[in-house]
């Protein structure tokens, strides 16, 4: 935990190359994949790999470019974004030489250059002792992607939200618009914010324009009432990045994520990783809630591949601060016991935290403080990997 975030990159590539049966060049694509979502261009051998993969880890996205070595190889990669320079020369002598910037060896004469070429967005540059010889990128992808039938275990194991709801067909309950006021106000909800903020985000489908500057007090210092979310910023990098999103940037980042049981990082590669839910986009329909709440997935061999535990995530009126801390230990109880199941029962999946019964004589717990619980708590019971 005390560590940078290069310092933590380092300690998990080097635990993959030495506690597991991957070689290095395998663990570094594990760890940096380039942009393969949308990216028409790529094999579909590489797809399925990076595929697979993504539900193993997280990439390791942000600008940079990376070198590493355990002996045999030695190479450099590029963020998929390739928001950092990187430029190689071969020379006629068979030295390499990579680094940020053109230049850093003044001697070197364009004479003795054989080589000189950039490190591409994604792309890998290998050098291989035991070939003695430079791996071209598609070469050392294709040759690790095609080692196990990944496009196989894909389709096979993982599970598509969409799909899912799609089959199931299941209706949402109406909309009760005449209690809109209540909840509206149960939840914070100001004239200013549905005015300003959610009125053009549900006319045009985009956040709202305006000024930057915001000269509200923090709300550690306001004297007036402020919802739990306002007492946090975002900690970010104070760097001169350009914005990017899924929309305008659709070829290099992509919203969908896998969720659920994680397997273990450190096996040997096997259908068993990919079985986790493909969720396509972090806001759910109502569709795709109700699909979650009330259905069990069931995979090829009829067993229960996924399945989700409802929770109540509200307290009662007046029970006062002892009332809330109550219902954050019976939620946190709750989940672990959900995840753990029972004896000849396997666990659920995933946990819905719900609000749904808030009322007049009950109140909602914040949402961030609910999530924010449950999260340390099955961390702290070593439950976290088991269910989203």
């Amino acid at each position: 935990d005390n560590m940078s975030d290069s310092g933590n990159f380092d300690s998990v590539l080097e635990l993959m190359a030495k506690a597991s049966e991957r070689s290095l060049p395998e663990a570094v694509m594990m760890m940096i994949p380039e942009a393969w979502q949308d990216n028409h261009n790529l094999s579909d051998t590489k797809k399925a790999f990076y595929e697979y993969n993504s539900c193993l880890m997280e990439p390791w996205d942000g600008p940079a470019m990376v070198a590493f070595t355990d002996g045999r190889y030695i190479g450099a990669t590029l963020d998929r974004n390739g928001l950092r320079p990187s430029r190689y020369y071969v020379t006629k002598d068979d030295h390499v030489i990579l680094s940020s910037e053109i230049g850093v060896i003044p001697e070197l004469q364009d004479k003795d250059v054989k080589i000189k070429h950039r490190l591409e967005p994604g792309k890998m540059f290998l050098v291989d002792f035991e070939t003695q010889r430079i791996v071209p990128d598609d070469e050392i992808k294709e040759q690790v992607a095609s080692r196990h039938p990944y496009g196989e275990w894909v389709k096979e194991s993982m599970i598509d939200l969409e799909r899912w709801t799609q089959e199931k067909a299941i209706s949402p309950a109406p909309f009760d618009f005449s209690s809109t006021n209540r909840k509206l106000n149960s939840f914070g909800f100001t004239g200013e914010r549905l005015e300003m903020l959610l009125l053009p985000m549900g006319i045009g489908g985009k956040e709202a324009l305006g000024s930057m500057g915001n000269d509200a007090a923090l709300a550690v210092l306001s004297e007036k009432p402020r919802q739990v979310n306002e007492y946090f910023k975002q900690l970010f990098a104070q760097v001169t990045n350009p914005p990017i999103d899924p929309i305008r940037e659709e070829i290099v980042m992509s919203l969908v994520c896998p969720v659920g049981p994680e397997g273990n990082l450190l096996s040997d590669p096997n259908k068993e990783h990919c079985k986790r839910l493909n969720v396509r986009h972090p806001v759910l329909t109502l569709e795709e809630m109700e699909t979650l709440k009330s259905k069990v997935y069931v995979d090829r061999d009829g067993k229960k591949a996924f399945s989700s535990h409802v929770i109540d995530c509200t307290f009662p009126a007046g029970s006062g601060p002892d009332g809330m801390i109550q219902a954050l230990e019976r939620i946190c109880d709750e989940a672990a016991d959900a995840i753990q199941g029972s004896i000849g029962s396997s666990g659920a999946q995933a946990v819905i935290l719900s609000d749904r019964l808030t009322g007049p004589d009950r109140m909602a717990l914040p949402s961030l403080i609910a999530v924010g619980a449950v999260h340390q708590h099955l961390l702290r019971t070593k439950q976290r990997p088991k269910a989203a």
